[in-house]
């Protein structure tokens, strides 16, 4: 509750970023050039934070903690803080005066005033870039200590700088004007600078209160080895899975400009369930996960049933999740973006992109839950191979959606935007497969509640065709109105099925608000 409380609070305040960018920029060539840029630092935040301290510290940190062993846990963070500090110097040096080459890499279509633009941008925001994986270090200790809404929270900071950037200079422009653009861009990336300042400002006080006495530390003791040794394997299993994402927007590149503005778009409502129920559950489960003691087969037990009640209670959110985005998507698009620049037209190509996202929204969520499994139990290597196989996939069935298929159909952008997130969808699918199957080689084939699955289905399928219904009666030219009426009848109808259906996770949360109430 804690994990999904601020990553919340923080999604809520980035969808409110992206409607103040939408109303200011639309689906133009600088939101385009804005979303390159941004890219680099949620790949880094991403690949150091989520993954890679993840993976290989919050186990061996938790353990040691576990053990009584605070002195050696403590020496372990202040290893791998020392280390992060030299990596991030040389990542910001690198990340400055390579960014001509890094929007090749990351842009390759992008051409002239824009792909100048890009590379403004990337110059600019890179600092920040540092102080994000520092902030990443404080989410790992806070986590392993059992701290969870801060660290989660923080990332608020950082959109909320933005928001005020853009509020800042765009009122101060005319909506449309010739060098609006530029300005806009080059003020929202200030912003993400100052914002990542704050996010890691605000986390130091309560980790270093947790450590009790801090300092840079390069002793190599056999638990810090421990760390390092997985280290390599989770960059490159979360490095991998951040390549997938780049690959869609290199060959988003190839459709347009407009194409990267609108997947980055249809990403932040596709990553809204994965924040909050995939990354939340993970993240929570992952120091509970790495505690586990006893013998083999004991150890094997509680990691099955503990998986087991995790996957059911993401299923709960996250398939009405997907039903939502499918069925009443375009309502959802027009309530939070459809102001300004941004109209109708990029509605739909927003829907359709989020829709073929979609397919792979339940794989997605469950895949990080296993792969903390594999985290806990030390192995970093099962999912960077598997995470291999998924982007070599992806990337195949993406260039051929975005090239020869495109060309040889004529497909507009819509289409073939939309067939490029789908085929991410299925890929994803073939990930958690592989997941899966290795993970119940090892300690056992995870428990499945396919009878409560098939009733959160029903509920999601039920409070979907309801909502369809009101959001087609409604006017469509009123988006506020409209997405409203039609997101509060299907999460409505969602619950009450789901409490008619006896479902376990709607009586709880019916239980919990009735004794605040109570209170």
């Amino acid at each position: 509750m804690a994990v999904g409380a601020g990553i919340l609070a923080s999604r809520l305040v980035g969808l409110l970023r992206e409607r103040v960018l939408a109303h200011y920029l639309g689906n133009s060539e600088a939101a385009g050039a804005f979303k390159a840029a941004l890219r680099i630092p949620n790949l880094l935040q991403n690949l150091f934070g989520e993954g890679v301290l993840s993976a290989s510290f919050i186990p061996v940190y938790s353990r040691l903690r576990a053990e009584g062993r605070e002195a050696e846990a403590r020496q372990v963070a202040q290893v791998v803080f020392t280390a992060l500090l030299f990596v991030v110097a040389l990542t910001v040096a690198c990340g400055i005066l390579g960014a001509p080459v890094l929007i090749d890499v990351i842009a390759p279509g992008f051409q002239g005033e824009v792909r100048a633009l890009t590379i403004e941008l990337v110059e600019i925001i890179f600092p920040g870039v540092g102080l994000l994986v520092l902030s990443a270090w404080c989410l790992g200790v806070q986590n392993s200590h059992r701290h969870f809404f801060l660290s989660y929270f923080a990332p608020v900071l950082w959109n909320a700088a933005q928001i005020a950037a853009l509020v800042a200079v765009g009122s101060r422009l005319a909506l449309g004007a010739s060098d609006g653009g530029a300005r806009l861009t080059h003020a929202v990336a200030w912003g993400t600078v100052a914002g990542a300042a704050l996010q890691l400002v605000v986390q130091l006080p309560t980790t270093l209160r947790l450590l009790q006495g801090f300092g840079l530390s390069r002793t190599l003791t056999p638990s810090v080895k421990q760390v390092f040794t997985s280290f390599l394997p989770a960059v490159g299993a979360r490095g991998v899975v951040q390549v997938s994402a780049y690959v869609d927007q290199i060959l988003a590149s190839f459709i347009g400009p407009v194409a990267v503005a609108a997947i980055s778009y249809a990403q932040q409502l596709y990553l809204l369930p994965i924040s909050l129920f995939g990354m939340a559950i993970s993240a929570a489960a992952l120091p509970e996960l790495s505690s586990v003691v006893g013998k083999s087969d004991e150890i094997a037990a509680q990691l099955r049933e503990r998986l087991a009640n995790e996957r059911t209670r993401m299923s709960f959110f996250v398939l009405p999740s997907m039903v939502a985005f499918l069925s009443i998507g375009d309502a959802i698009v027009a309530l939070l973006f459809q102001t300004g620049r941004f109209h109708a037209d990029d509605t739909r190509l927003v829907w359709a992109i989020l829709a073929g996202s979609s397919i792979g929204l339940v794989a997605a969520t469950q895949a990080r839950l296993f792969s903390s499994a594999f985290y806990a139990l030390s192995d970093t290597k099962t999912p960077l191979r598997f995470a291999a196989v998924r982007v070599a996939l992806g990337a195949l069935f993406g260039w051929l959606i975005a090239q020869p298929l495109r060309a040889h159909f004529g497909w507009p952008p819509l289409v073939a935007a939309a067939g490029l997130t789908a085929s991410a969808g299925v890929v994803a699918w073939i990930e958690y497969l592989l997941l899966s199957r290795a993970l119940s080689a090892r300690i056992g084939r995870v428990p499945s509640a396919w009878a409560v699955e098939a009733r959160i289905g029903s509920a999601s399928v039920v409070a979907g065709a309801a909502a369809f219904g009101v959001h087609r009666a409604l006017p469509l030219g009123q988006p506020i109105v409209n997405g409203l009426s039609t997101v509060s009848v299907f999460g409505a109808v969602y619950f009450l099925v789901a409490l008619a259906l006896r479902l376990e996770q709607a009586r709880h949360i019916l239980a919990r608000v009735l004794r605040r109430r109570a209170s």
